[in-house]
C-alpha cells in the first residue's frame, strides 16, 4: 500500500524499463520525460534510423530537423534509491504504530494523541519533498 502511494506521489515506478515514445523536437532538442535515462537505444524518423546525440549531463537528446521522431530508450533504476526505501519504511512504521487509525485514545488517566500522519497510509510533507526530485519531468515548448 505504501509503495503504491510513493509511486503515485513521485510519478515514478522506480523500475528499469525500455520505452518508445514519439516526440517532436523543439529547436533540435527532445526531452525525455522518464528518468533517469540510462541509454538512448534508437531514434527513428520516417521508418529509418535518425542521427542523434544524447547529452547525459543535461539529459537532452539532440536530433537534426524538426520532424517527429520515435525514441527508444532505457530508463529507471537498477535498485530503488535508498532514500525512497527509507520513506517507504518510515510511512509503513507510522501505519503499524497506529493500526486502528486512532486520532486519540484514553485509558484511565493516560491519554495519547497521534499525529495526523499516523492516520491511514499517508506521506508527511518531508516525504513529499524528498520524492519530488524523482518526479517525471515534461518539457514545455512554445506554440507558434
Amino acid at each position: 500500500m505504501v509503495s503504491a502511494i510513493i509511486r503515485k506521489e513521485a510519478r515514478n515506478s522506480f523500475q528499469r524499463r525500455t520505452t518508445t515514445l514519439r516526440r517532436t523536437p523543439f529547436e533540435g532538442v527532445v526531452r525525455l520525460p522518464l528518468r533517469p535515462v540510462v541509454s538512448v537505444d534508437a531514434v527513428m524518423r520516417d521508418g529509418g534510423p535518425g542521427d542523434f546525440v544524447w547529452d547525459e549531463e543535461t539529459e537532452r537528446l539532440f536530433v537534426s530537423g524538426c520532424a517527429p521522431v520515435s525514441v527508444t530508450f532505457t530508463h529507471g533504476y537498477a535498485e530503488v534509491p535508498g532514500d525512497v526505501v527509507a520513506v517507504a519504511l518510515t510511512a509503513a512504521q507510522r501505519v503499524l504504530s497506529n493500526p486502528n487509525d486512532l486520532r486519540q485514545e484514553t485509558v484511565g488517566a493516560v491519554s495519547v494523541t497521534y499525529a495526523a500522519e499516523t492516520i491511514g497510509a499517508s506521506l508527511s510533507q518531508a516525504d513529499r519533498d524528498l520524492l519530488a526530485r524523482y518526479r517525471r519531468t515534461f518539457a514545455v515548448g512554445r506554440v507558434l
